[in-house]
């Protein structure tokens, strides 16, 4: 997958994040205090990551391993929160992957004129 591909799955992926912790949030009594904490930042990361910065990719990256565990916790003690919890979950292990993408290829490229 192309630099640019891999960017623009990225940005989708933070997108719908944001769009989940909107629907998951809507009838929170601290709506306000939910977005900013839970929905704000992915959709900040997917603006910066479009623009093509790799420190945004990178803090994509840090923040899916916090997606992740608030998922894993969410779905162990809120029964009833449990689908959007997995669906955090399953695109957090998204966004890690493919903010690490990039320099996984690049750490693990063949070097031209090797032949094994």
């Amino acid at each position: 997958m192309s630099t640019a591909r891999l960017r623009d799955a990225l940005a989708a992926t933070l997108l719908v994040l944001a769009l989940l912790y909107v629907a998951w949030f809507h009838d929170d009594r601290q709506r306000l205090a939910a977005l900013l904490v839970f929905a704000l930042p992915p959709l900040l990361l997917a603006i910066g990551v479009l623009r093509g910065s790799a420190v945004a990719r990178f803090w994509a990256g840090v923040f899916g391993l916090f997606w992740f565990s608030h998922g894993v916790m969410a779905a162990w003690s809120h029964p009833p929160q449990r689908a959007y919890a997995w669906a955090e979950l399953l695109l957090a292990l998204l966004a890690i992957g493919l903010s690490s993408a990039p320099g996984l290829r690049a750490r693990f490229a063949r070097k031209r004129g090797d032949r094994p």
